[in-house]
């Protein structure tokens, strides 16, 4: 089904939601409402939900996203009122409590009605598509996050058992090349440390492949001969397989397909510099069919690029972030700060931030984001805005969190700016970015 001159999709988005505590009972806040309309503008119109939901009915996990993230049910009635219709689940902090956590956290959803993908019941189940339909056209999401604890990844059902719980996981397979001078050094510091004697036994046993010529472990890392030092990375072939069948059913039963990838990559010595495989997932959903790729992830804004006219956001930063309105933490997260989990919530936050000297919570540049707009017409991108957006920093953290528009124009010049280096012209008019098409 092709798109109808007479049909303009209409799409608006935003990055990750770490939403914790539930909107104002009283009213909006200030900025609510031109948040809100500005989102309404799109058909589809989506958020990433990075947190589980439910009441804390669930042991914590082992290991977590970084906090333990709990929200209660009713954020998903604020995520509706922000306008809100279709969500991602696939992110860092979707197994913080466990896999009863992400049962409970999936039946909340699904009880709240949102259309919604990115962590399932199986494999299958958390890598299919979500359907949106609206009278402008049929939108289908598929999301998928290349940042997780391996034992997070959702398992493929069987004949003989049902799928493990868990996230649309994208594998990232590393080469590590060095020189010969340095891959000596290091099979010598190797041999000192005996760090390899386990997978010696077991190579020795017939348990693993025998190593081949120029190649040198260390530990649970394979370094590669060359003539550079260098780290490879890329995409798990079959991963990549899974996601591009997902769009091939879903350029089939949608107008309108939308990939979105959760991803905390680093490249360089910025957060803001896009890492080669988020380049290299991305521009293949592309490649395979997708309309749009929505990145998320670092927390920050990354670059966008139009790429084969399709657009591709690496990241659009922080939608909400209240990382220190949990309502409560397990035993794991105080042993982290060397408490014991008897101490109160604020020793822990103040213990973690150093009272406010580091973190997330406590770097503007996390509280500075846009919300992208843009409309297809006849299956080209014909229009593309951009507001700017922070989640008023300056207030105290039982009110900061929330988004509203910023007029100051440095969010967007920002922004501009980054995006210039993929070729993107970013004006500003009116208070808005817009893209030249």
């Amino acid at each position: 089904m092709s798109t109808s001159s007479k049909n303009v999709i209409r799409c608006t988005a935003t990055g990750d939601a770490m939403i914790t505590k539930r909107l104002p009972i009283d009213g909006e806040y200030s900025g609510f409402n031109a948040v809100r309309d500005f989102i309404m503008q799109g058909d589809f119109r989506f958020s990433n939900l990075e947190t589980t939901v439910h009441n804390f009915e669930s042991c914590a996990g082992a290991r977590s996203g970084g906090s333990w993230l709990c929200s209660p049910p009713g954020v998903l009635e604020d995520m509706r009122k922000f306008g809100f219709n279709i969500l991602s689940t696939a992110n860092n902090h979707a197994l913080d409590y466990s896999y009863e956590g992400l049962e409970k956290t999936l039946q909340n959803i699904e009880r709240a009605n949102f259309p919604f993908t990115g962590t399932g019941r199986s494999l299958a189940d958390a890598s299919k598509p979500a359907y949106l339909d609206t009278v402008s056209g049929r939108y289908a999401l598929i999301a998928c996050s290349m940042s997780f604890n391996p034992e997070n990844m959702a398992g493929a059902q069987s004949s003989r058992l049902p799928g493990r719980p868990g996230v649309n996981g994208i594998r990232v397979n590393k080469k590590y090349l060095l020189p010969p001078e340095d891959l000596k050094n290091l099979e010598q510091i190797a041999a000192k440390l005996g760090i390899n004697c386990k997978d010696e036994i077991l190579r020795g046993e017939g348990y693993l492949p025998q190593l081949k010529e120029g190649v040198q472990p260390f530990g649970d890392l394979m370094f590669e001969l060359s003539d550079h030092a260098e780290i490879v990375s890329t995409v798990n072939e079959s991963d990549m397989q899974r996601i591009t069948a997902a769009i091939a059913e879903a350029r089939f039963m949608a107008d309108y397909v939308v990939v979105s990838m959760h991803n905390h990559e680093l490249c360089g010595k910025s957060k803001e510099t896009v890492d080669p495989v988020s380049i290299e997932f991305a521009r293949k959903c592309i490649d395979a069919g997708a309309d749009a790729v929505i990145g998320t992830g670092p927390h920050l804004l990354r670059p966008m690029e139009i790429y084969n006219g399709k657009p591709i956001f690496y990241c659009l930063g922080d939608f909400i972030i209240q990382l220190e309105t949990i309502q409560s933490a397990p035993e794991d997260m105080f042993a982290r700060q060397k408490l014991s989990g008897d101490e109160r919530l604020d020793v822990l936050f103040n213990t973690r931030s150093n009272f406010g000297k580091r973190g997330l919570c406590y770097d503007p540049i996390m509280y500075k984001s846009v919300i992208p707009y843009w409309e297809v017409t006849d299956g080209q991108l014909s229009k593309m805005t951009f507001m700017p957006i922070e989640e008023m920093f300056a207030l105290p953290r039982s009110r900061s969190g929330w988004p509203q528009p910023n007029n100051s124009m440095q969010i967007l010049e920002h922004f501009a700016g980054l995006s210039r280096n993929f070729g993107v012209d970013i004006k500003i008019e009116n208070n808005l970015g817009v893209l030249q098409i």
